[in-house]
């Protein structure tokens, strides 16, 4: 079924009315009553009945746009991820709608509804740190468009999803951090909603177990902005910090929470790796120009904007039901620079 196929007569057989009546209901015609209005119009919201020129444009499956959905284009990451989409829907003959949440989920639902308006053809999309509920992503995904999740993902819908490798990049960072000669290591992640944030963690303390390190709760700090707030980011430092065993190292897990943690270490005139080691997730290209080179584990994110564009148009374009799917798992790589060197 391609999604948005619901029709006028769809809408009539299932209320038992004649087309006519629903045509004129959409159209809030005097001539039909405020009870049919309502119960047509709740049901063209439960289908998601766009009764407008785009929306049968989709019908007919052939508006030829993707929707994006992403937390921020501001993030090294996410902004290598939409290179790669773009490089292969251009070259498909699809147009992209991208739109940014900013960690926020009441936008994740309004872009969601301004993209579906836009009669996309299929959805990519990686959640905000916010984003418990998925109930309007099962509900697009229920009634045929397709999906495929990116980096920050959930299991409760059955689809395509491209993640990089978190447990091991988190591991083996933290491996490396051990061998350094470090033992007091501190983890500053972001929202514990996110499928990421999960894994990683898991990463980084069997990291420690493995090396006969314990797990010490608050050296563990949740930043549920994922970095986007500042102060949160900032609080956790100082929490870290002024506790009577203050970390000798520092390993973040996001992209934003490891540049916010970089900047406010140098602005608190923390010297790195003297004072404390920082080695983190992000995808700046600047790494090794930074004061100091920063040690870093780099997801492939230009790849995964690749694979994650092929997947969906490979659904979108499929001439049969897809019934199975696949979760690519991409290896991160770790780069161990200045920031995190014994002094």
């Amino acid at each position: 079924m391609k999604f948005g196929a619901i029709t006028i007569k769809d809408i009539a057989r299932e209320l038992g009315i004649s087309a006519s009546a629903v045509s004129k209901a959409l159209k809030d015609s005097y001539e039909i009553s405020e009870k049919t209005k309502k119960l047509v119009l709740e049901c063209a919201k439960k289908h998601n009945y766009q009764p407008n020129p785009m929306a049968r444009s989709l019908k007919q499956g052939n508006s030829k746009a993707l929707g994006i959905i992403i937390p921020t284009i501001d993030n090294n990451f996410f902004s290598q991820v939409i290179n790669g989409v773009e490089s292969v829907a251009y070259s498909k003959g699809y147009n992209i709608i991208m739109t940014q949440t900013h960690e926020s989920y009441e936008l994740e639902l309004s872009n969601t509804d301004l993209l579906t308006i836009r009669a996309i053809d299929g959805l990519l999309i990686s959640l905000s740190t916010e984003t418990k509920d998925i109930s309007h992503l099962k509900r697009l995904h229920d009634q045929g468009l397709p999906i495929v999740f990116f980096d920050r993902v959930s299991n409760e819908i059955n689809t395509h999803k491209i993640i990089a490798d978190n447990f091991r990049g988190a591991y083996e960072a933290t491996t490396n951090l051990i061998k350094a000669g470090y033992r007091n290591i501190a983890h500053l992640t972001s929202s514990i909603n996110v499928s990421i944030t999960a894994e990683r963690l898991k990463g980084y303390e069997q990291a420690l177990e493995e090396n006969g390190i314990p797990v010490k709760e608050h050296y563990i700090k949740y930043c549920p902005q994922g970095g986007k707030d500042v102060d949160e980011v900032q609080q956790a430092l100082n929490e870290l910090l002024d506790a009577p065993d203050k970390p000798d190292a520092i390993f973040t897990a996001t992209d934003r929470v490891t540049t916010t943690t970089l900047a406010l270490l140098h602005r608190m005139h923390v010297k790195i790796p003297t004072d404390i080691a920082l080695l983190g997730f992000t995808n700046t290209q600047l790494a090794d120009v930074l004061n100091p080179p920063l040690s870093q584990v780099f997801q492939p994110g230009f790849e995964m904007g690749k694979k994650a564009t092929e997947m969906l148009i490979q659904l979108i374009e499929a001439r049969r039901p897809v019934e199975e799917f696949e979760t690519v798992v991409m290896p991160a790589q770790i780069f161990m620079r200045d920031s995190t060197k014994r002094p």
